[in-house]
């Protein structure tokens, strides 16, 4: 369980965080006005206005719903932050689902599908199906008694489901009923048939149904015969056939019949199954009267074995299901102390990957890594939010708000919020350099020096993110004041200055039309001044060579100093 500071509620004392789902966390608490532990599910968003009102829905519905197997919510109000919550009795005791795998006393199993049975039938008296009968939804009070809880996907039998209308299955595959597995109208016959499929797991210690996947597994509850029990079960055969029949006017009409036949499985018969076929078939006898051997001491033999083959699996059973419990006990008190992955060989998450060596499917352990994927996000996130805050965007190297979101993508690479918060890094990093950018203009510095100007400022935006207007008309605004300072340089008639300032606005602006424009004027006039000045020098030569050419006329000049 992890502790938290952040969650603030009116009249409770907020220990720590039991678990969370995709829509909703729940938390433990201590209501202060009657010092009792209660468990808080509040919601993690107020945006889905829909999924509020179902919440609310929820809570009232079961709060009208009284009855000892099905769990008493208390209250149900808001937090300041607009969320909703309900509060509600904490269970002790733990959920069915970690028991999986373990086979349960027949009696024992026979007790919890009654409890649960009874809550149904007031359950559908209200003209309510609850559409996720599953272990995990079965919890313990402290004196055993099981309760039925989660009612968050229940809904109105006279009421078509929108999501079953557009094709979707509420509720999970591994206890669904056929006709939900194949997204068909509802009622309470379905959840006869989920808590068939949990009545036969807990005797066989096994969901046959459960497949390698999704697919597999729809496929099993719509096609696959229930598998037949041993002898020692004989029992339950019509009870099971009945609750777990593909039609649902096969099944019992509703919990109350549900109800009777429970009540008509007699345990004695139960005790006879499995002393007879603990014994062998006895042979008729032969027909001379011939004295034969005594088995006694072979079947003696027998049972000493077959007692030692069972003690022995139910003691490393029970060994190896010690070992799990000492190993998540151990997991947990490293997250709770904040140990998530280090020291290496004393973490929750190396008691976790230990528990999973000895059962690789231990739903306890799979949760309790998935919790400290979760909570190391978390961490990072929450450094990456202060650090953006603070305005420490990627500097210092290690500790800045791009470092820590990076962080949190490492361990799940398509983190939402990880990702958005990516983009407000990105979002600060260009409205700061855009104010760079604006205040290196307003001091003139426009392309110079190479990494202080508002062309540098600009153009670190566009490597960031290259259609950014803000940065592209920027540069456009930097090519026109070079335009300007190269038509002042024209009217003073400083040729170099202007085409000087021709150059640099194109290197703010490549393609601006008006600088090219000027850029291929200036080289037109520059052509033309050399051709005249080409041309005048030609004909001075020409006049030289004239006069040399001539030396009367030469001698003429000099006589009379022409």
């Amino acid at each position: 369980m992890s502790t938290t500071t952040l969650l603030e509620i009116p009249g409770y004392r907020v220990h720590g965080q039991l678990g969370k789902g995709g829509m909703a966390e729940v938390f433990l608490a201590t209501q202060e006005s009657l010092s009792r532990k209660v468990a808080i599910k509040v919601l993690r968003s107020v945006q889905d206005e829909t999924f509020s009102k179902r919440f609310v829905k929820e809570a009232h519905m079961v709060a009208s719903l009284n009855h000892p197997s099905i769990i008493t919510i208390h209250d149900i109000d808001r937090l300041q932050d607009g969320r909703y919550y309900l509060a509600m009795e904490f269970l002790p005791g733990g959920d069915l689902a970690r028991h999986k795998g373990e086979l349960f006393a027949p009696e024992r199993a026979l007790r919890i599908v009654r409890q649960i049975a009874s809550g149904l039938a007031v359950v559908h008296d209200k003209g309510l199906v609850h559409r996720d009968v599953k272990p995990a939804n079965v919890l313990f009070r402290g004196d055993g008694t099981a309760v039925l809880t989660d009612f968050g996907v229940a809904k109105d039998l006279d009421i078509d489901s929108e999501l079953t209308q557009f094709g979707v299955a509420v509720g999970s595959p591994a206890y669904s009923s056929p006709e939900q597995a194949q997204c068909l109208p509802l009622d309470a016959r379905s959840d006869i048939y989920s808590l068939g499929v949990i009545l036969l797991e807990l005797l066989t210690g096994s969901n046959p149904y459960r497949g390698g996947n999704y697919t597999q597994t729809v496929v099993n509850h719509v096609q696959m015969e229930p598998p037949p029990l041993p002898d020692s079960l004989g029992a339950f055969r019509g009870l099971l056939a009945r609750m777990l029949a593909k039609k649902p006017d096969d099944r019992f009409a509703d919990c109350r019949a549900l109800l009777a036949a429970l009540d008509e499985v007699e345990f004695s018969d139960l005790e006879e199954t499995q002393v007879r076929t603990a014994l062998p078939p006895v042979e008729p006898l032969a027909a001379a009267p011939r004295k034969r051997r005594s088995a006694m001491p072979l079947l003696v033999a027998l049972s000493v074995l077959v007692l030692i083959g069972t003690l022995t699996s139910a003691g490393l059973y029970l060994r190896e299901q010690r070992q799990i419990e000492a190993l998540l006990a151990q997991a947990e008190q490293r997250f709770a102390a904040g140990q998530l992955i280090e020291p290496a060989q004393d973490s929750a998450e190396h008691f976790f990957k230990q528990a999973l060596t000895v059962d690789a499917d231990n739903d306890e352990a799979l949760a309790g890594l998935q919790r400290i994927r979760e909570a190391r996000i978390k961490v990072f996130t929450d450094l990456a939010e202060q650090r953006l805050a603070d305005g420490l965007l990627t500097e210092p190297a290690e500790d800045n708000a791009d470092h820590y979101y990076r962080q949190a993508l490492a361990i799940e690479p398509q983190h939402a919020g990880a990702l958005a918060g990516l983009q407000k890094v990105l979002e600060a990093r260009i409205a700061r350099y855009l104010q760079l950018a604006e205040q290196s203009i307003a001091d003139k510095r426009l392309l110079l020096p190479e990494e202080d100007s508002a062309v540098y400022y600009y153009r670190q935006i566009l490597g960031w993110a290259p259609d950014n207007p803000d940065a592209l008309t920027g540069l456009s605004h930097v090519a026109l004041q070079y335009r300007d300072l190269a038509g002042s340089a024209y009217r003073r008639g400083d040729f170099p200055a202007a085409l000087a300032m021709i150059d640099r606005g194109l290197q703010a602006e490549p393609e601006n039309p008006e600088l090219l424009q000027m850029r291929g004027d200036h080289q037109q006039l520059l052509d033309e001044a050399r051709s005249a000045r080409t041309r005048a020098a030609a004909s001075q030569a020409e006049r030289e060579r004239e006069r040399n050419a001539n030396p009367i006329k030469r001698a003429w000049n000099n006589l009379f100093g022409q």
